[in-house]
């Protein structure tokens, strides 16, 4: 018989199944043995009485290790009191791989030995239910981009230069013939990209070279940016409202046992998924962290208790838009009649969870483009590809990053980004 997936079974009561899974944990009192099992698709308790399976099977039933492999087989159960609101009534079971010694045992355990025993952690409830989640988020990125015409592109995560200093970026050795950077961003190439397709978004890895310990904070991450030719300002803060309301709709649709499972409020997401943020100029942001007893100086970047202040006063993200000059990259567009600052937004989430998308118009003018490089500093012969796109049929257009991570984590509810990616790669953690 063919295993039976523990999603489908509230879908198959009264009927006779068998089910490939892992043990979680046990109890037996008397005459009859509760088995937790998991495949990867769900949670089920499998009953085990002792009157309807021989003596051998129910001696196993009452001794097995956590985490031993089993087919087992028997019939749903309608069971309005579990989870999935079935139970599985055992009448033989096979041990495929009997397991001894499972270090994760139902005491608790810090987060150290979690993390040194992370490629175990996945098996468990949390992990699994922030995986399936993260599986559907990334699913719905893709869906949101093909039904509106985007094309997907792979950028290179190998950069040739540092274009904008080496601080944040991690150095690798060409066979001691050259220098090259781990990428911290697709943004430029698909800029080109955008420019032969029409409108493209990278998907990937990023990697951040930044001595930080804070829990928004990974040295490997994964960004989505997408880049429209045409596109201008106020079109491109609409896609990444539309964007974010998709993807919150589409978790709320389709992951909300796992978000029960994890304890999210629901309640906190929903506004998201009908759209309509709230969007606020900068200066106007200023006049609110300073009502807040948090002022700031014209032309500074948020910290984190700002963007948690801001991100504190709505039901959904907040747009910030027409920042300072000064405090953005050198590839932004300036405010027509307004120099000082630029066409850019950053999209700030509720409940701490801090900056989610950074996006702006980008500079179509070949002159303007050659004098913010020439100011910040950087290398002009680094920049010849990205100038020949301002050469020949340069065009308004416009893009954004959001980081997957740093979604994941405010749609789960959970604390820190290395809950949210498989094996988190950080100052202090590379194994497992």
């Amino acid at each position: 018989m063919a295993a039976t997936r523990i999603q489908d079974l509230p879908g198959a009561v009264g009927s006779a199944v068998t089910v490939a899974g892992w043990l979680t944990g046990s109890r037996s009192s008397g005459k009859i043995a509760f088995l937790q099992l998991r495949d990867g698709t769900g949670f089920v308790q499998a009953v085990v009485a002792k009157n309807d399976v021989d003596e051998a099977t129910f001696e196993t039933a009452r001794t097995l290790g956590q985490e031993s492999a089993v087919r087992v087989h028997g019939e749903v159960r309608a069971d309005p009191r579990a989870p999935s609101g079935v139970e599985l009534s055992v009448r033989s079971l096979d041990v495929v791989h009997a397991s001894e010694g499972y270090p994760i045992t139902p005491k608790e355990h810090g987060v150290e030995f979690l993390s040194e025993h992370r490629h175990l952690h996945l098996r468990h409830r949390a992990p699994w239910a922030i995986l399936r989640v993260r599986d559907e988020l990334e699913r719905a990125v893709h869906d949101f981009f093909a039904e509106r015409g985007f094309v997907r592109f792979d950028a290179p995560f190998f950069m040739p230069t540092a274009v904008e200093g080496t601080t944040n970026l991690f150095e690798i050795d060409l066979f001691d013939e050259a220098k090259a950077y781990l990428s911290q961003s697709g943004q430029l190439y698909a800029e080109a990209g955008a420019m032969a397709l029409g409108a493209v978004y990278t998907m990937g890895p990023a990697f951040r070279a930044e001595k930080s310990k804070t829990r928004r904070h990974l040295l490997e991450f994964w960004m989505i940016e997408p880049e429209v030719a045409y596109l201008e300002h106020d079109g491109n803060v609409q896609l990444q409202i539309d964007l974010l309301a998709y993807l919150v709709g589409r978790v709320l649709e389709h992951r909300r046992t796992e978000l029960d499972l994890l304890g999210r409020d629901v309640s906190k997401l929903e506004p998201t998924a009908h759209g309509g943020f709230p969007v606020l100029t900068y200066d106007r942001a200023l006049e609110l962290l300073a009502e807040d007893g948090e002022p700031l100086a014209w032309g500074e970047d948020f910290g984190a208790p700002h963007e948690t202040l801001l991100g504190a006063r709505f039901d959904r993200p907040v747009v910030i838009e027409r920042w300072p000059t000064k405090a953005k990259a050198f590839y932004m567009e300036p405010v027509p009649g307004d120099p000082t600052r630029v066409l850019c937004d950053d999209v700030i989430a509720p409940e701490g969870y801090g900056e989610l998308i950074g996006g702006s118009q980008r500079i179509h003018d070949l002159d303007l483009l050659e004098r913010r490089i020439a100011e910040h500093g950087l290398p002009k012969e680094a920049f010849g590809w990205y100038l020949d796109l301002r050469r020949y049929g340069s065009v308004p257009h416009s893009g954004f990053g959001i980081g997957l991570e740093r979604t994941l984590a405010w749609i789960t509810g959970v604390h820190h980004l290395r809950e949210v990616i498989p094996f988190p790669r950080t100052l202090t953690r590379m194994m497992p």
